[in-house]
């Protein structure tokens, strides 16, 4: 899941300060599990904003608040997600693609964003989530145990380990593991170290998004062409 963090009240506070009446949009998914964006914390935000502490120069924003299952469909935003007349500006409580769609679909409205994006990861245990994947467009977990080494390992190294992890972790943090040693102790357990003698060649990062935004076509969806993944274009 994509996993997000709130900002800074005070930093919220300041984005929206000035404006009369700002709605709170929640998100469904991936925020709502992590416990960063769902309704209950739209409106907590909404409760938090409405605090005149934060506002030195003039009165708080009238809040209001709403939420959709996934900001980041158009459709489904463009056809569920109903703004007050009077929104001045609209605070998303979503990823950034979430906010991007958001100010897509109801532009020229200024649409802001409540979390700052931070990584995908899965939740490891109760109320800890941990990065699994960048998203890189080549995925190798089939050679390394179903354990990235290019999010899990912090110099995303290839070949195996650095010179500098030690018993098992990280040289860069050593409150972490090396996920060369876990790559290492999952193959053994599988019986499959013998996928450690190969070398892999240098890395082409042109599928993680190096050559602009990426862009993934479906065949059977209104004509389409193909599956594919492409660059963007900037102007579609």
């Amino acid at each position: 899941m994509i996993v997000g963090n709130l900002k800074p009240v005070e930093e919220i506070a300041a984005s929206v300060a000035g404006l009369k009446n700002v709605l709170v949009v929640g998100c469904g998914s991936c925020v709502t599990v992590c416990l960063s964006g769902g309704d209950r914390e739209a409106r907590q935000l909404a409760d938090e904003l409405s605090l005149p502490i934060y506002y030195p120069d003039g009165p708080p924003p009238a809040f209001a608040v709403n939420g959709i299952v996934r900001q980041c469909e158009k459709d489904l935003v463009k056809t569920y997600l109903t703004l007050p007349p009077e929104t001045d500006t609209v605070l998303s409580l979503a990823c950034g693609a979430g906010v991007q769609t958001l100010a897509d679909a109801f532009a020229p409205l200024p649409v802001f964003p409540a979390l700052n994006t931070t990584f995908l990861g899965a939740l490891d245990e109760p109320g800890i989530w941990r990065e699994k994947c960048h998203g890189c467009g080549d995925c190798m977990l089939s050679f390394t145990g179903s354990i990235c080494p290019v999010a899990r390992c912090a110099k995303s190294l290839f070949n195996g380990p650095c010179g500098g992890s030690q018993g098992g972790q990280c040289e860069v943090n050593p409150e972490i593991p090396c996920a060369w040693a876990m790559i290492y102790y999952r193959l053994k357990s599988q019986n499959r170290l013998d996928l450690l003698q190969k070398v892999n060649p240098p890395r082409d990062w042109r599928p993680a998004g190096n050559t602009g935004p990426r862009v993934r076509t479906r065949t059977g969806i209104a004509g389409s062409p193909g599956d594919s993944l492409t660059p963007s274009n900037p102007k579609s």
